[in-house]
């Protein structure tokens, strides 16, 4: 049976485990620097999405880490696809909360003339954003490579 470069249980898979960790936990991270995050609801959609990525890409990690160096391929039907509607459902989710957190910081800046951060704290919102969107790239390739394997099994 072919391999598809991606897929579950292969080493690019694993690469791809380990950015969408580090780019979910990096924006987690910017995101939680400023302490009133909660006071808008799309700074806490962020951070619930990214809050359920850290732990899904660090399980598929862990799948994926001991299939490569154990050699033991998971190609079950059910699994692949329980891994694909997990990783579309987060991806659309982190699609979601990057868009509404990018456009609600500038808001922040320029909504009173006295703004409503200092300017050091609300440049780390849009930054967050974008550690999200880059997780989002990672969560749809491993979507669409696993989507190429299904066929396959």
């Amino acid at each position: 049976m072919d391999q598809v470069p991606g897929s579950l249980g292969t080493p690019a898979s694993l690469a791809l485990r380990l950015a969408q960790m580090v780019f979910s936990a990096a924006s987690l991270f910017f995101m939680c620097l400023q302490i009133d995050f909660y006071n808008y609801t799309a700074f806490c959609f962020l951070v619930t999405v990214m809050g359920l990525i850290v732990p899904w890409s660090m399980t598929l990690g862990l799948v994926d880490t001991y299939c490569v160096f154990v050699d033991c391929p998971t190609r079950l039907p059910g699994i692949v696809t329980i891994v694909i509607m997990g990783d579309w459902v987060l991806s659309y989710l982190s699609l979601g909360a990057s868009c509404a957190t990018a456009s609600a910081a500038p808001y922040l800046l320029s909504a009173s003339s006295p703004p409503h951060c200092p300017l050091m704290l609300c440049s780390r919102y849009p930054f967050s954003a974008a550690m999200a969107l880059l997780t989002w790239f990672m969560l749809f390739a491993s979507t669409l490579l696993n989507i190429w394997l299904l066929p396959k099994l």
